[in-house]
């Protein structure tokens, strides 16, 4: 499939998800966490459902694996949180992604650059920016912005129905 789009060269951090190889535009990640406590918020999105302490700072922490229909898995040793910044309705907002495993920061070539098809992905291609090719292995360049605001929309949307339960601190 030749691509109708030009892509520029895109540095990365790549990262795993179940054995899948994913990447994030490394000019929005902020730095790389082991892990850390996190915080579970009772009645919140499973996908945005905890919050770490970045430097003194709350952070809302995802699970990308939730976003796209992975099995949940308990953290082994190489787990890492991936602190990154996103816009949130033209706020940069930082929130922080659990890793099963961070492998690199690595430069893709737009040769080795190629649309998202459209059929034949496990996840929604909406999600996905474009598909890398790296050393015979295939890469997911996450539109990570699009994954959050369309988080935050739905969470939004939530809010505005009646509460039904109340949060005591």
């Amino acid at each position: 499939m030749s691509s109708s789009r030009d892509f520029q060269p895109l540095v990365v951090l790549t990262l795993a998800l179940q054995g899948e190889t994913f990447a994030i535009e490394a000019a929005r990640v902020r730095e790389i966490l082991d892990l850390i406590p996190i915080t579970d918020v009772p009645g919140a999105d499973r996908f945005v459902n905890g919050l770490i302490n970045v430097r003194g700072r709350v952070v809302p922490l995802a699970d990308l694996r939730l976003k796209f229909a992975m099995e949940q898995r308990p953290p082994t040793i190489d787990t890492r949180i991936v602190v990154i910044e996103i816009d949130i309705d033209g706020d940069p907002t930082i929130v922080g992604i659990r890793a099963d495993k961070v492998y690199e920061v690595a430069e893709l070539a737009p040769s080795a650059l190629e649309e998202t098809p459209r059929i034949g992905l496990r996840w929604r291609p909406e999600f996905i920016n474009c598909i890398g090719k790296r050393n015979g292995d295939f890469i997911a360049v996450l539109d990570i912005g699009r994954v959050f605001s369309h988080a935050f929309a739905t969470d939004m949307a939530m809010d505005a129905k009646p509460a039904t339960a109340t949060l005591s601190v």
